[in-house]
Protein backbone atom coordinates (compact mmCIF):
# COMPACT_ATOMS: atom_id res chain seq x y z
CA UNK A 1 0.00 0.00 0.00
CA UNK A 2 1.28 3.45 -0.86
CA UNK A 3 1.90 6.44 1.36
CA UNK A 4 -0.32 9.45 0.83
CA UNK A 5 0.36 13.17 0.39
CA UNK A 6 -2.51 15.57 1.14
CA UNK A 7 -2.84 19.01 -0.45
CA UNK A 8 -5.36 21.25 1.27
CA UNK A 9 -7.78 23.78 -0.25
CA UNK A 10 -6.55 23.40 -3.81
CA UNK A 11 -8.41 25.99 -5.95
CA UNK A 12 -10.47 25.25 -9.05
CA UNK A 13 -11.95 28.14 -11.03
CA UNK A 14 -15.44 27.68 -12.43
CA UNK A 15 -16.64 29.18 -15.72
CA UNK A 16 -18.02 32.29 -13.99
CA UNK A 17 -14.80 32.93 -12.06
CA UNK A 18 -15.99 31.46 -8.75
CA UNK A 19 -13.22 29.54 -6.97
CA UNK A 20 -14.09 26.21 -5.36
CA UNK A 21 -11.59 24.49 -3.12
CA UNK A 22 -10.79 20.85 -2.55
CA UNK A 23 -8.47 18.64 -0.55
CA UNK A 24 -6.45 16.37 -2.81
CA UNK A 25 -5.10 13.02 -1.59
CA UNK A 26 -2.23 11.69 -3.71
CA UNK A 27 -0.46 8.33 -3.71
CA UNK A 28 3.29 8.55 -3.60
CA UNK A 29 5.49 6.86 -6.15
CA UNK A 30 5.65 6.70 -9.91
CA UNK A 31 2.67 6.28 -12.13
CA UNK A 32 -0.22 8.20 -13.55
CA UNK A 33 -3.29 7.80 -11.39
CA UNK A 34 -7.02 7.83 -12.05
CA UNK A 35 -9.00 10.44 -10.14
CA UNK A 36 -11.93 9.87 -7.78
CA UNK A 37 -13.98 13.01 -7.13
CA UNK A 38 -16.56 13.75 -4.41
CA UNK A 39 -18.40 17.09 -4.34
CA UNK A 40 -20.58 17.97 -1.36
CA UNK A 41 -21.74 20.82 0.91
CA UNK A 42 -20.86 19.32 4.30
CA UNK A 43 -17.23 20.41 4.68
CA UNK A 44 -14.43 18.69 2.80
CA UNK A 45 -12.66 17.84 6.05
CA UNK A 46 -15.75 16.89 8.10
CA UNK A 47 -14.95 13.82 10.18
CA UNK A 48 -18.13 11.86 9.44
CA UNK A 49 -17.87 12.53 5.72
CA UNK A 50 -14.25 11.43 5.56
CA UNK A 51 -15.11 8.29 7.53
CA UNK A 52 -17.69 7.41 4.87
CA UNK A 53 -15.50 8.31 1.86
CA UNK A 54 -12.19 6.90 3.18
CA UNK A 55 -10.01 9.05 0.86
CA UNK A 56 -6.71 7.96 2.44
CA UNK A 57 -7.58 4.31 1.96
CA UNK A 58 -8.51 4.94 -1.67
CA UNK A 59 -5.35 6.95 -2.30
CA UNK A 60 -3.30 4.09 -0.92
CA UNK A 61 -5.08 1.89 -3.45
CA UNK A 62 -3.72 4.03 -6.30
CA UNK A 63 -6.21 6.87 -6.85
CA UNK A 64 -5.90 10.62 -6.67
CA UNK A 65 -8.88 11.47 -4.47
CA UNK A 66 -10.46 14.94 -4.63
CA UNK A 67 -12.96 16.05 -1.98
CA UNK A 68 -14.45 19.44 -2.87
CA UNK A 69 -16.64 21.94 -1.05
CA UNK A 70 -19.52 22.87 -3.34
CA UNK A 71 -20.29 26.48 -4.21
CA UNK A 72 -20.90 28.76 -1.25
CA UNK A 73 -19.90 26.15 1.34
CA UNK A 74 -17.01 26.21 3.81
CA UNK A 75 -13.76 26.93 1.88
CA UNK A 76 -15.43 27.56 -1.49
CA UNK A 77 -16.54 30.93 -2.82
CA UNK A 78 -19.96 31.90 -4.15
CA UNK A 79 -23.55 31.93 -2.97
CA UNK A 80 -25.02 28.77 -1.44
CA UNK A 81 -28.08 27.54 -3.31
CA UNK A 82 -28.83 23.84 -2.92
CA UNK A 83 -28.72 21.93 -6.22
CA UNK A 84 -28.74 24.97 -8.54
CA UNK A 85 -25.12 25.00 -9.74
CA UNK A 86 -24.15 21.33 -9.52
CA UNK A 87 -24.38 20.47 -13.22
CA UNK A 88 -22.13 23.31 -14.43
CA UNK A 89 -19.79 23.18 -11.44
CA UNK A 90 -19.62 19.40 -11.71
CA UNK A 91 -18.68 19.60 -15.38
CA UNK A 92 -15.99 22.22 -14.73
CA UNK A 93 -14.59 20.36 -11.72
CA UNK A 94 -14.32 17.04 -13.55
CA UNK A 95 -12.34 18.71 -16.32
CA UNK A 96 -10.10 20.43 -13.77
CA UNK A 97 -9.56 17.21 -11.78
CA UNK A 98 -8.60 15.31 -14.92
CA UNK A 99 -5.81 17.84 -15.53
CA UNK A 100 -4.25 17.60 -12.07
CA UNK A 101 -0.54 16.67 -12.03
CA UNK A 102 -0.18 12.89 -11.96
CA UNK A 103 -3.69 12.23 -13.31
CA UNK A 104 -4.15 9.67 -16.06
CA UNK A 105 -7.02 11.78 -17.41
CA UNK A 106 -9.84 9.50 -16.26
CA UNK A 107 -12.24 10.62 -13.52
CA UNK A 108 -14.79 8.68 -11.48
CA UNK A 109 -17.21 10.22 -9.02
CA UNK A 110 -18.36 8.68 -5.75
CA UNK A 111 -20.25 9.44 -2.55
CA UNK A 112 -23.73 9.36 -1.10
CA UNK A 113 -26.85 11.49 -0.71
CA UNK A 114 -26.22 15.08 -1.88
CA UNK A 115 -22.96 13.98 -3.41
CA UNK A 116 -24.69 11.06 -5.04
CA UNK A 117 -26.80 13.64 -6.82
CA UNK A 118 -23.78 15.81 -7.73
CA UNK A 119 -22.53 12.77 -9.63
CA UNK A 120 -25.73 12.48 -11.62
CA UNK A 121 -25.76 16.19 -12.43
CA UNK A 122 -22.16 16.11 -13.61
CA UNK A 123 -22.84 12.96 -15.64
CA UNK A 124 -25.84 14.60 -17.29
CA UNK A 125 -23.56 17.54 -18.24
CA UNK A 126 -21.22 15.03 -19.97
CA UNK A 127 -17.64 16.11 -19.23
CA UNK A 128 -15.55 13.87 -21.53
CA UNK A 129 -13.14 12.79 -18.78
CA UNK A 130 -15.89 11.35 -16.55
CA UNK A 131 -15.78 7.58 -17.04
CA UNK A 132 -17.80 6.05 -14.17
CA UNK A 133 -20.04 7.01 -11.23
CA UNK A 134 -20.92 5.34 -7.93
CA UNK A 135 -23.99 7.14 -6.52
CA UNK A 136 -25.10 5.85 -3.12
CA UNK A 137 -28.16 6.51 -0.97
CA UNK A 138 -29.56 9.11 -3.34
CA UNK A 139 -32.85 9.84 -5.06
CA UNK A 140 -34.05 9.68 -8.63
CA UNK A 141 -37.23 11.78 -8.51
CA UNK A 142 -37.02 14.57 -5.87
CA UNK A 143 -40.78 14.45 -5.35
CA UNK A 144 -40.48 10.80 -4.35
CA UNK A 145 -38.45 10.97 -1.17
CA UNK A 146 -36.47 14.24 -1.14
CA UNK A 147 -38.94 17.12 -1.28
CA UNK A 148 -42.15 15.14 -0.90
CA UNK A 149 -43.70 11.72 -1.22
CA UNK A 150 -47.19 10.84 -2.33
CA UNK A 151 -47.97 14.56 -2.28
CA UNK A 152 -46.97 15.05 1.39
CA UNK A 153 -44.01 17.21 2.38
CA UNK A 154 -40.94 15.30 3.59
CA UNK A 155 -40.96 17.49 6.68
CA UNK A 156 -38.61 15.30 8.72
CA UNK A 157 -35.62 15.77 6.47
CA UNK A 158 -36.57 19.29 5.32
CA UNK A 159 -36.44 20.92 8.76
CA UNK A 160 -33.46 18.91 10.01
CA UNK A 161 -31.31 19.28 6.88
CA UNK A 162 -32.10 22.92 6.18
CA UNK A 163 -31.32 24.10 9.72
CA UNK A 164 -28.17 21.98 9.87
CA UNK A 165 -26.83 23.49 6.64
CA UNK A 166 -27.68 26.91 8.05
CA UNK A 167 -24.79 26.67 10.50
CA UNK A 168 -22.22 27.49 7.82
CA UNK A 169 -24.50 30.18 6.37
CA UNK A 170 -24.80 31.93 9.74
CA UNK A 171 -21.05 31.75 10.38
CA UNK A 172 -20.30 33.29 6.98
CA UNK A 173 -22.90 36.02 7.49
CA UNK A 174 -21.39 37.12 10.81
CA UNK A 175 -17.73 36.35 10.11
CA UNK A 176 -16.71 39.88 11.19
CA UNK A 177 -18.83 40.02 14.35
CA UNK A 178 -18.22 37.21 16.82
CA UNK A 179 -20.91 38.42 19.22
CA UNK A 180 -23.58 38.49 16.53
CA UNK A 181 -22.37 35.11 15.29
CA UNK A 182 -22.70 33.56 18.73
CA UNK A 183 -26.22 34.91 19.17
CA UNK A 184 -27.34 33.74 15.73
CA UNK A 185 -25.77 30.31 16.11
CA UNK A 186 -27.31 29.90 19.55
CA UNK A 187 -30.79 30.65 18.22
CA UNK A 188 -30.34 28.28 15.27
CA UNK A 189 -28.98 25.45 17.40
CA UNK A 190 -31.84 25.92 19.88
CA UNK A 191 -34.34 25.44 17.05
CA UNK A 192 -32.48 22.31 15.94
CA UNK A 193 -32.41 20.90 19.46
CA UNK A 194 -36.12 21.53 20.02
CA UNK A 195 -37.41 20.59 16.56
CA UNK A 196 -39.26 17.54 17.87
CA UNK A 197 -41.37 19.60 20.26
CA UNK A 198 -41.42 22.95 18.47
CA UNK A 199 -40.02 23.33 14.95
CA UNK A 200 -41.70 20.34 13.35
CA UNK A 201 -45.06 21.63 14.61
CA UNK A 202 -44.76 25.12 13.15
CA UNK A 203 -47.14 26.11 10.38
CA UNK A 204 -47.37 26.49 7.49
CA UNK A 205 -45.20 23.43 6.91
CA UNK A 206 -44.76 24.15 3.20
CA UNK A 207 -43.54 27.73 3.88
CA UNK A 208 -41.73 27.00 7.10
CA UNK A 209 -41.22 29.96 9.46
CA UNK A 210 -37.85 28.72 10.77
CA UNK A 211 -36.14 29.22 7.41
CA UNK A 212 -37.28 32.83 7.28
CA UNK A 213 -36.46 33.36 10.95
CA UNK A 214 -32.83 32.32 10.47
CA UNK A 215 -32.40 33.43 6.87
CA UNK A 216 -31.23 30.00 5.70
CA UNK A 217 -31.73 28.08 2.48
CA UNK A 218 -34.36 25.35 2.61
CA UNK A 219 -33.97 21.88 1.12
CA UNK A 220 -35.90 22.79 -2.01
CA UNK A 221 -39.56 21.92 -1.57
CA UNK A 222 -40.68 25.53 -1.27
CA UNK A 223 -38.65 26.65 -4.26
CA UNK A 224 -39.96 23.73 -6.31
CA UNK A 225 -43.52 24.90 -5.67
CA UNK A 226 -42.66 28.43 -6.80
CA UNK A 227 -40.58 27.33 -9.79
CA UNK A 228 -41.30 23.75 -10.94
CA UNK A 229 -38.77 24.03 -13.78
CA UNK A 230 -35.97 24.55 -11.25
CA UNK A 231 -36.52 21.00 -9.92
CA UNK A 232 -34.61 19.74 -12.96
CA UNK A 233 -31.44 20.88 -11.17
CA UNK A 234 -31.63 17.74 -9.00
CA UNK A 235 -34.00 15.44 -10.96
CA UNK A 236 -32.50 12.28 -12.46
CA UNK A 237 -35.74 10.45 -13.28
CA UNK A 238 -36.45 10.35 -17.00
CA UNK A 239 -32.87 11.33 -17.89
CA UNK A 240 -30.84 8.20 -17.12
CA UNK A 241 -30.62 7.10 -20.76
CA UNK A 242 -28.46 10.12 -21.59
CA UNK A 243 -25.80 9.00 -19.08
CA UNK A 244 -23.54 6.71 -21.07
CA UNK A 245 -21.45 5.53 -18.14
CA UNK A 246 -21.11 2.45 -15.93
CA UNK A 247 -22.64 2.94 -12.49
CA UNK A 248 -22.33 1.31 -9.07
CA UNK A 249 -25.44 1.83 -6.91
CA UNK A 250 -25.59 1.34 -3.15
CA UNK A 251 -28.69 1.69 -0.98
CA UNK A 252 -30.35 0.60 2.22
CA UNK A 253 -33.76 -0.88 2.90
CA UNK A 254 -34.28 1.73 5.63
CA UNK A 255 -32.76 4.64 3.71
CA UNK A 256 -35.00 7.61 2.96
CA UNK A 257 -33.95 7.33 -0.71
CA UNK A 258 -34.11 3.54 -1.02
CA UNK A 259 -36.54 3.49 -3.94
CA UNK A 260 -34.55 6.13 -5.81
CA UNK A 261 -31.47 3.89 -5.68
CA UNK A 262 -33.46 0.99 -7.13
CA UNK A 263 -35.12 3.17 -9.75
CA UNK A 264 -31.78 4.51 -10.98
CA UNK A 265 -30.29 1.03 -11.22
CA UNK A 266 -33.30 -0.22 -13.19
CA UNK A 267 -33.19 2.76 -15.53
CA UNK A 268 -29.49 2.35 -16.25
CA UNK A 269 -29.92 -1.36 -16.96
CA UNK A 270 -32.90 -0.60 -19.19
CA UNK A 271 -30.72 1.85 -21.11
CA UNK A 272 -28.15 -0.90 -21.69
CA UNK A 273 -25.50 0.57 -19.39
CA UNK A 274 -23.27 -1.55 -17.14
CA UNK A 275 -24.78 -1.22 -13.66
CA UNK A 276 -24.27 -2.94 -10.32
CA UNK A 277 -26.55 -2.79 -7.27
CA UNK A 278 -25.87 -3.42 -3.56
CA UNK A 279 -28.67 -3.04 -1.00
CA UNK A 280 -28.14 -3.76 2.68
CA UNK A 281 -30.26 -3.51 5.85
CA UNK A 282 -29.01 0.04 6.29
CA UNK A 283 -30.33 3.52 6.95
CA UNK A 284 -29.03 6.75 5.43
CA UNK A 285 -26.08 6.99 7.82
CA UNK A 286 -25.81 3.56 9.43
CA UNK A 287 -24.16 0.79 7.40
CA UNK A 288 -23.63 -1.68 10.24
CA UNK A 289 -25.69 -4.77 10.93
CA UNK A 290 -27.51 -3.15 13.84
CA UNK A 291 -30.28 -0.68 13.08
CA UNK A 292 -33.33 0.40 15.03
CA UNK A 293 -34.12 -2.40 17.48
CA UNK A 294 -32.83 -5.26 15.32
CA UNK A 295 -29.40 -6.85 15.00
CA UNK A 296 -29.11 -8.29 11.49
CA UNK A 297 -25.66 -9.71 12.23
CA UNK A 298 -22.05 -8.64 11.83
CA UNK A 299 -21.90 -9.86 8.23
CA UNK A 300 -24.70 -7.45 7.29
CA UNK A 301 -22.35 -4.48 7.64
CA UNK A 302 -20.75 -2.68 4.71
CA UNK A 303 -17.30 -3.62 6.04
CA UNK A 304 -17.99 -7.32 5.43
CA UNK A 305 -20.82 -7.74 2.90
CA UNK A 306 -21.25 -11.33 3.96
CA UNK A 307 -17.46 -11.85 4.12
CA UNK A 308 -17.01 -10.77 0.51
CA UNK A 309 -14.82 -7.86 1.60
CA UNK A 310 -15.50 -4.24 2.48
CA UNK A 311 -17.58 -2.02 0.25
CA UNK A 312 -14.71 0.50 0.00
CA UNK A 313 -12.38 -2.17 -1.40
CA UNK A 314 -15.02 -3.45 -3.80
CA UNK A 315 -15.67 0.11 -4.95
CA UNK A 316 -11.93 0.66 -5.51
CA UNK A 317 -11.67 -2.54 -7.54
CA UNK A 318 -14.77 -1.57 -9.54
CA UNK A 319 -13.34 1.86 -10.35
CA UNK A 320 -10.00 0.31 -11.31
CA UNK A 321 -11.80 -1.68 -13.95
CA UNK A 322 -13.19 1.46 -15.59
CA UNK A 323 -10.51 4.04 -14.88
CA UNK A 324 -7.13 2.53 -14.20
CA UNK A 325 -6.16 0.65 -17.34
CA UNK A 326 -2.80 2.41 -17.50
CA UNK A 327 -2.17 2.69 -13.76
CA UNK A 328 0.68 0.88 -12.09
CA UNK A 329 -0.53 -2.39 -10.55
CA UNK A 330 -0.97 -2.58 -6.79
CA UNK A 331 0.63 -5.87 -5.87
CA UNK A 332 -0.15 -5.44 -2.16
CA UNK A 333 -3.90 -5.73 -2.73
CA UNK A 334 -5.44 -9.13 -3.31
CA UNK A 335 -8.25 -9.08 -5.86
CA UNK A 336 -11.76 -9.58 -4.53
CA UNK A 337 -14.39 -11.75 -6.18
CA UNK A 338 -16.30 -9.79 -8.80
CA UNK A 339 -19.60 -8.38 -7.62
CA UNK A 340 -22.74 -9.90 -9.14
CA UNK A 341 -25.13 -7.55 -10.97
CA UNK A 342 -27.28 -7.44 -7.82
CA UNK A 343 -26.28 -8.15 -4.22
CA UNK A 344 -29.24 -8.05 -1.80
CA UNK A 345 -29.50 -8.52 1.92
CA UNK A 346 -32.62 -10.58 2.63
CA UNK A 347 -33.94 -9.50 6.02
CA UNK A 348 -35.67 -12.00 8.25
CA UNK A 349 -33.44 -14.72 6.86
CA UNK A 350 -30.54 -12.29 7.44
CA UNK A 351 -28.31 -13.32 4.58
CA UNK A 352 -26.78 -11.81 1.47
CA UNK A 353 -27.94 -13.20 -1.86
CA UNK A 354 -26.57 -12.73 -5.34
CA UNK A 355 -29.05 -12.02 -8.13
CA UNK A 356 -28.87 -11.24 -11.82
CA UNK A 357 -31.72 -8.71 -11.94
CA UNK A 358 -33.98 -6.30 -10.11
CA UNK A 359 -36.90 -6.68 -9.77
CA UNK A 360 -36.87 -10.46 -9.55
CA UNK A 361 -38.81 -11.98 -12.44
CA UNK A 362 -39.73 -14.98 -10.27
CA UNK A 363 -41.54 -12.83 -7.68
CA UNK A 364 -45.33 -13.18 -7.93
CA UNK A 365 -47.55 -10.24 -7.02
CA UNK A 366 -49.99 -11.64 -4.48
CA UNK A 367 -53.03 -9.93 -2.93
CA UNK A 368 -53.37 -9.94 0.84
CA UNK A 369 -56.81 -8.63 1.79
CA UNK A 370 -58.08 -6.60 4.73
CA UNK A 371 -60.94 -8.55 6.29
CA UNK A 372 -63.54 -8.15 9.01
CA UNK A 373 -62.44 -8.52 12.64
CA UNK A 374 -59.06 -6.92 11.82
CA UNK A 375 -57.90 -9.99 9.91
CA UNK A 376 -55.59 -10.29 6.89
CA UNK A 377 -56.19 -13.09 4.43
CA UNK A 378 -55.03 -14.25 1.03
CA UNK A 379 -58.71 -15.00 0.36
CA UNK A 380 -60.88 -12.15 -0.98
CA UNK A 381 -63.59 -10.74 1.33
CA UNK A 382 -67.26 -11.62 1.08
CA UNK A 383 -70.12 -9.29 0.23
CA UNK A 384 -71.15 -8.37 3.77
CA UNK A 385 -67.87 -7.71 5.56
CA UNK A 386 -68.28 -3.93 5.60
CA UNK A 387 -65.93 -1.19 6.82
CA UNK A 388 -64.30 0.42 9.83
CA UNK A 389 -63.94 4.04 10.96
CA UNK A 390 -61.58 6.21 12.96
CA UNK A 391 -61.00 9.91 13.57
CA UNK A 392 -57.86 11.65 12.37
CA UNK A 393 -56.95 14.76 14.33
CA UNK A 394 -54.06 16.90 12.96
CA UNK A 395 -53.50 18.19 16.50
CA UNK A 396 -52.71 14.63 17.64
CA UNK A 397 -51.01 12.85 14.71
CA UNK A 398 -49.55 9.35 14.77
CA UNK A 399 -45.86 9.71 15.74
CA UNK A 400 -43.17 8.57 13.33
CA UNK A 401 -41.70 5.41 14.87
CA UNK A 402 -38.80 3.95 12.93
CA UNK A 403 -38.76 3.46 9.18
CA UNK A 404 -36.81 4.82 6.22
CA UNK A 405 -36.21 8.23 7.73
CA UNK A 406 -33.56 10.96 8.03
CA UNK A 407 -34.54 13.30 10.87
CA UNK A 408 -33.29 14.76 14.13
CA UNK A 409 -31.77 12.38 16.66
CA UNK A 410 -35.15 12.15 18.42
CA UNK A 411 -36.29 9.74 15.68
CA UNK A 412 -34.44 6.47 15.06
CA UNK A 413 -34.52 4.87 11.61
CA UNK A 414 -34.98 1.18 10.99
CA UNK A 415 -37.24 -1.53 12.43
CA UNK A 416 -38.67 -0.36 15.76
CA UNK A 417 -41.32 -1.91 18.05
CA UNK A 418 -44.69 -0.56 16.90
CA UNK A 419 -46.59 -1.13 20.14
CA UNK A 420 -47.25 2.55 20.89
CA UNK A 421 -48.49 3.13 17.35
CA UNK A 422 -50.76 0.10 17.36
CA UNK A 423 -52.32 1.10 20.69
CA UNK A 424 -53.80 4.27 19.16
CA UNK A 425 -57.49 4.46 18.19
CA UNK A 426 -56.61 6.24 14.91
CA UNK A 427 -54.57 3.29 13.59
CA UNK A 428 -56.45 0.34 12.06
CA UNK A 429 -54.42 -2.83 12.59
CA UNK A 430 -55.03 -5.96 10.49
CA UNK A 431 -53.12 -9.18 11.21
CA UNK A 432 -52.77 -12.50 9.38
CA UNK A 433 -52.69 -15.99 10.83
CA UNK A 434 -49.20 -17.30 11.57
CA UNK A 435 -47.24 -18.19 8.44
CA UNK A 436 -47.14 -21.94 7.90
CA UNK A 437 -43.79 -21.61 6.14
CA UNK A 438 -41.18 -18.95 5.46
CA UNK A 439 -42.68 -16.35 3.12
CA UNK A 440 -40.30 -14.10 1.20
CA UNK A 441 -41.41 -10.67 -0.02
CA UNK A 442 -38.82 -9.16 -2.38
CA UNK A 443 -39.80 -6.29 -4.64
CA UNK A 444 -42.12 -3.30 -4.68
CA UNK A 445 -45.06 -3.31 -2.28
CA UNK A 446 -48.29 -1.45 -3.04
CA UNK A 447 -51.61 -1.08 -1.27
CA UNK A 448 -55.05 -0.36 -2.72
CA UNK A 449 -57.29 1.05 -0.02
CA UNK A 450 -60.99 1.80 -0.54
CA UNK A 451 -61.51 4.75 1.73
CA UNK A 452 -63.80 7.67 2.48
CA UNK A 453 -63.36 10.90 4.42
CA UNK A 454 -65.65 13.77 5.36
CA UNK A 455 -62.80 16.24 4.69
CA UNK A 456 -61.98 17.86 1.33
CA UNK A 457 -58.44 16.49 1.53
CA UNK A 458 -56.72 13.98 3.79
CA UNK A 459 -53.82 11.50 3.89
CA UNK A 460 -53.72 7.72 3.85
CA UNK A 461 -50.71 5.93 5.34
CA UNK A 462 -50.18 2.16 5.01
CA UNK A 463 -47.45 0.23 6.81
CA UNK A 464 -46.32 -3.39 6.46
CA UNK A 465 -45.08 -5.06 9.66
CA UNK A 466 -43.69 -8.40 10.82
CA UNK A 467 -45.09 -9.78 14.09
CA UNK A 468 -42.65 -12.22 15.67
CA UNK A 469 -43.48 -15.23 17.85
CA UNK A 470 -43.28 -13.02 20.97
CA UNK A 471 -45.94 -10.71 19.56
CA UNK A 472 -43.56 -7.82 18.85
CA UNK A 473 -44.46 -5.91 15.67
CA UNK A 474 -41.59 -4.57 13.54
CA UNK A 475 -42.12 -2.08 10.71
CA UNK A 476 -40.85 -3.18 7.29
CA UNK A 477 -42.01 -0.56 4.73
CA UNK A 478 -44.63 2.16 4.57
CA UNK A 479 -45.99 4.86 2.29
CA UNK A 480 -48.35 7.80 2.07
CA UNK A 481 -50.72 9.40 -0.42
CA UNK A 482 -52.33 12.82 -0.12
CA UNK A 483 -55.84 12.49 -1.48
CA UNK A 484 -58.44 14.96 -2.66
CA UNK A 485 -61.97 13.67 -3.23
CA UNK A 486 -65.58 14.58 -2.76
CA UNK A 487 -66.33 14.29 0.94
CA UNK A 488 -68.45 11.23 1.64
CA UNK A 489 -67.42 9.29 -1.49
CA UNK A 490 -65.44 6.04 -1.39
CA UNK A 491 -62.36 6.12 -3.64
CA UNK A 492 -59.62 3.59 -4.24
CA UNK A 493 -56.33 5.03 -3.01
CA UNK A 494 -53.03 3.65 -4.31
CA UNK A 495 -50.30 3.83 -1.66
CA UNK A 496 -46.75 3.05 -2.80
CA UNK A 497 -44.80 1.46 0.07
CA UNK A 498 -41.59 1.24 -2.03
CA UNK A 499 -39.51 -1.94 -1.96
CA UNK A 500 -38.02 -4.45 0.42
CA UNK A 501 -36.52 -7.91 0.69
CA UNK A 502 -37.94 -9.57 3.78
CA UNK A 503 -38.74 -13.09 4.91
CA UNK A 504 -41.70 -13.53 7.24
CA UNK A 505 -40.56 -16.63 9.08
CA UNK A 506 -42.80 -19.59 9.80
CA UNK A 507 -44.85 -18.79 12.90
CA UNK A 508 -44.64 -15.03 12.29
CA UNK A 509 -47.65 -13.01 11.23
CA UNK A 510 -48.01 -10.24 8.65
CA UNK A 511 -49.57 -7.03 9.89
CA UNK A 512 -50.89 -3.94 8.11
CA UNK A 513 -51.52 -0.48 9.57
CA UNK A 514 -53.95 1.92 7.93
CA UNK A 515 -53.95 5.45 9.32
CA UNK A 516 -53.68 9.08 8.21
CA UNK A 517 -50.37 10.40 9.52
CA UNK A 518 -46.76 9.64 10.37
CA UNK A 519 -45.56 12.87 11.91
CA UNK A 520 -43.15 14.55 11.68
CA UNK A 521 -41.67 12.42 8.93
CA UNK A 522 -44.48 13.74 6.70
CA UNK A 523 -46.28 17.01 7.31
CA UNK A 524 -49.77 16.84 8.77
CA UNK A 525 -52.68 17.11 6.40
CA UNK A 526 -54.86 19.77 8.03
CA UNK A 527 -57.97 18.34 6.34
CA UNK A 528 -58.96 21.67 4.82
CA UNK A 529 -58.89 23.23 1.38
CA UNK A 530 -55.82 25.28 2.17
CA UNK A 531 -55.54 28.96 1.31
CA UNK A 532 -52.82 31.47 2.07
CA UNK A 533 -55.17 33.26 4.46
CA UNK A 534 -56.00 30.11 6.42
CA UNK A 535 -52.76 28.14 6.27
CA UNK A 536 -52.83 27.30 9.98
CA UNK A 537 -56.48 26.21 10.22
CA UNK A 538 -57.28 22.56 10.69
CA UNK A 539 -60.16 20.22 11.45
CA UNK A 540 -60.71 16.61 12.42
CA UNK A 541 -61.66 14.10 9.76
CA UNK A 542 -63.87 11.03 10.03
CA UNK A 543 -62.14 8.29 8.05
CA UNK A 544 -63.67 5.04 6.84
CA UNK A 545 -61.91 2.06 5.26
CA UNK A 546 -63.93 -0.61 3.45
CA UNK A 547 -63.16 -4.29 3.02
CA UNK A 548 -65.90 -6.16 1.18
CA UNK A 549 -66.33 -7.82 -2.22
CA UNK A 550 -67.26 -4.55 -3.93
CA UNK A 551 -64.48 -2.58 -2.19
CA UNK A 552 -61.61 -5.01 -1.61
CA UNK A 553 -58.87 -3.12 0.25
CA UNK A 554 -55.63 -5.05 -0.11
CA UNK A 555 -51.86 -4.96 -0.10
CA UNK A 556 -49.95 -6.49 -3.01
CA UNK A 557 -46.86 -8.44 -1.96
CA UNK A 558 -44.20 -9.65 -4.44
CA UNK A 559 -43.79 -13.14 -3.02
CA UNK A 560 -40.77 -15.17 -4.10
CA UNK A 561 -41.56 -18.90 -4.35
CA UNK A 562 -39.37 -21.20 -2.28
CA UNK A 563 -36.72 -22.99 -4.33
Amino acid sequence: MRDVIIEYSVPATMRDGTVLRADVYRPTGDGSWPVLLARHPYGKDATLVLAALEPVRLARRGFIVVVQDTRGRFASEGAWEPWTFEADDGYDTVRWAASLPGSNGSVGMFGMSYFGNTQWMAALAKPPELKAIAPAFTWSEPHDGLFSRGGAVELGITVFWSLLQGLDTVQRRHADDSVAMGTALGALIHDMDTAAINGYWELPADRHPAFVRHGVQELGYERAQRDPEWTASCRVAGRHATVELPSLHRGGWYDIFSQGTLDSFMAMRAAGRPATLIVGPWSHANYSGYIGDVNFGLAAGADLLGFRGSFTDHQAQWFSRWLAHDAAPNDAVSPLPELPPVLLFVMGRNEWREEQEWPLARAVDTDLYLRADRRLSFEAPGTAEGSETYTYDPADPVPTTGGAILMTEDFRPGPVDQARVEARPDVLVFTSDPMSEDTEVTGRVRAFIHAMTDAPTTDWVVRLCDVDTNGVSWNVVDGIVRATAEAGDFTEQLVDLWSTSYVFRAGHRIRIHVTSSSFPRWDRNLNIAETAEHDSDSRRARQEVAYDAARPSRIVLPIVPAL
